[in-house]
Order: C-alpha cells, then sequence, then structure tokens
C-alpha cells in the first residue's frame, strides 16, 4: 500500500518558551503536520514542552524517541496516556532503548539501564501499560529499529517504524530492513507506516557540526547517497523522496528543525499526496 506524505520536523525549546513557540508556529504555517522532540537530559523534558507546542498550533506531537531506561514504564505509560487524552489524540508516543549516553543518564536517574533484552522488555511493558490506560482510546507508537530483535517487536506493536541505521548505510541494505519488517509483520504489514528523518535538505553547504550529529564526514555522507541527507532543488528532492517511497515505503518524512525552510517547498508539493 502507497500511503500519502505526512512531514515533521524534530525540534527542541532549547531557546527558550519564546523560540519554541515561533519554531512551533512557523512549522503549522508551513504545512508540516508534526513537532517531535528527541529526549534527554541535556534537554527540557519531552512530555511538558510538547504539551505546550500542541496548545499553541493545531499540530501533531511527538517524542522522537523517548528512551525508555530514563522511566519506568508505568511513568512512561502515564506521561504518554496523559498527552494523548489532552491533545485529543495528536500524540505519537515515539520509545526506543536509547542512543549512546542514556547509559549514563539513567545512572544520573538512578535508574537501571539494563542489558539489550532488558530494555526491549522494557518497552514491552511501557506499550502494555500504556494500552491499559488508554481503554478505547489508541496512542500511536513509533518505534525505532534496526537490527533483528527491535525489527521483529516493531512488526508487532509499531504504529510507525523509523530504520535505525547509521548515517553511512547502504540504500540497498535500508530496502531489505523495510521488507523484512513488512514480512515480519504480516497481516499488520499495510497498517505500519514508514518514517524517515533526515539530517539535512536543500542545496546548502552542510554545518560544520555534522560529524558530530551523524558520526560522519560531511563529505562522506554526501559520497555514500546518505539516505539522511536529500539535496537538490524543491522539484529535485520532491522526486528523490518519491523514490525512495517507491523502493522502500518511507512517507513520513522528518527533519532537522534548522532545515524546517529549506524543506518547506517539498512540503507543498507532496504533503497529501
Amino acid at each position: 500500500m502507497t500511503r500519502p506524505f505526512r512531514f515533521g520536523i524534530v525540534a527542541a525549546p532549547d531557546g527558550g518558551p519564546d523560540q519554541w513557540r515561533k519554531t512551533v508556529l512557523r512549522a503549522a504555517e508551513l504545512g508540516y503536520s508534526a513537532i517531535l522532540m528527541p529526549d534527554g537530559l541535556q534537554l527540557l523534558s519531552p512530555f511538558p514542552s510538547l504539551a505546550m507546542a500542541a496548545s499553541i498550533a493545531d499540530i501533531r506531537v511527538g517524542t522522537f524517541v523517548a528512551a525508555a531506561p530514563l522511566r519506568t514504564p508505568r511513568q512512561a505509560a502515564w506521561e504518554a496516556h496523559s498527552l494523548t487524552v489532552l491533545t485529543d489524540g495528536r500524540f505519537e508516543f515515539g520509545i526506543g532503548t536509547g542512543r549512546p549516553g542514556t547509559d549514563r543518564m539513567a545512572e544520573e536517574l538512578g535508574l537501571p539501564y539494563g542489558s539489550g533484552k532488558e530494555r526491549r522488555d522494557q518497552i514491552r511493558e511501557t506499550l502494555d501499560q500504556l494500552e491499559q490506560l488508554d481503554g478505547d482510546r489508541h496512542t500511536p507508537v513509533m518505534l525505532a529499529a534496526g537490527g533483528p530483535r527491535s525489527l521483529a517487536l516493531a512488526a508487532a506493536r509499531a504504529d510507525i517504524v523509523s530504520i535505525a541505521k547509521s548515517a553511512l548505510t547502504p540504500r540497498d541494505e535500508v530496502i531489505g530492513l523495510a521488507a523484512e519488517l513488512r514480512a515480519l509483520a504480516g497481516a499488520r504489514a499495510d497498517d505500519i507506516e514508514l518514517a524517515l528523518n533526515l539530517f539535512a535538505a536543500g542545496e546548502g553547504d552542510l554545518p560544520p557540526w555534522t560529524k558530530r550529529a551523524t558520526g560522519a564526514d560531511p563529505a562522506e555522507l554526501q559520497k555514500t547517497d546518505s539516505l539522511m541527507l536529500l539535496p537538490g532543488t524543491p522539484q529535485q528532492m520532491a522526486d528523490e523522496l518519491q523514490r525512495r517511497r517507491d523502493s522502500f515505503g518511507a512517507s513520513y518524512i522528518s527533519v532537522n528543525a534548522n532545515y524546517l525552510e529549506d524543506l518547506a517547498p517539498v512540503v507543498e508539493l507532496l504533503d497529501g499526496r
């Protein structure tokens, strides 16, 4: 099934409430459908930040993604359910096992980090708790998946899946992982929306902090045709996103908030199509 495109931005209120308000309003004005916020102790908490965003504009909000080790399953489910209720169903609960450095954050909070299996089990328990709290409601769940076990979990439980691989992962490998996800999902395959996060878009040069953010040199990213990049004119970018959707099904496109304006013409060309 070919899903219509929708677009989100990945942002955080690191400039304070006025900057956050401007970012949210501008994203909504440009036609983006979602504000997605990362998780980590270096940032403000995503849950109240997203509650504020949802009150500013008629836009979806989501964690991208909440780190399971930073909260107990019951606490994470409680926060997610609360946002689903308060946003009248406009919240998407992204949850994962944690990025590098999450182990230190969990220790700071006095929480166990656990093995890979224990962290996946924590996600399962969180989703079980969320289903109980939601009752007749349903909070859409986004899972990031790259390995066999996380792909199986996503195939069984996620509404939205982001293929979690390095910035230098070849396109053919991503296509294969998407096919594996659909095979594991079986009858659920058409119910899963595939997400793709972009680090940069447009015709400008990559910023000097690219390597810190992606783990790869800018020249290497460009040389390997990284799927985290979307270079070109608006029409070239739109054409390339349609090729990516045709080849592995990605239709939910998010971009770093620094490229909010750069991707906006593509949102106008493709949103809902």
